[in-house]
């Protein structure tokens, strides 16, 4: 892959990384409202599909759902997976 091809991809996973934080902000903002929330499936497939580091920032950044076991366990288990993933991807990239 070329620089700019790896560039677009790291800028891409950053932006949904964000996105990622602002559903969870926006959650914790609905809850203290006492308003409809988002879907805990819809913040989790957020985390699932590369916003994990995103996601577990906004968890303790904010102190939001760090009492559920499949937050406080399943996102951190997303990003070392992730990261493993990634680290397979870069190994066989720059290895081979």
């Amino acid at each position: 892959m070329t620089k700019e091809l790896w560039l677009t991809l790291l800028s891409l996973l950053a932006i949904w990384n964000l996105v990622t934080f602002c559903l969870y902000a926006a959650d914790k903002s609905l809850a203290r409202r006492g308003r409809r929330r988002i879907r805990e499936r819809t913040l989790l497939l957020a985390a699932f599909f590369g916003g994990s580091p995103g996601a577990l920032f906004a968890m303790y950044s904010l102190r939001h759902k760090t009492l559920h076991k499949k937050f406080t366990l399943g996102i951190p288990a997303m990003l070392i997976l992730q990261a493993g993933f990634a680290i397979f991807l870069l190994s066989r990239h720059f290895f081979s």
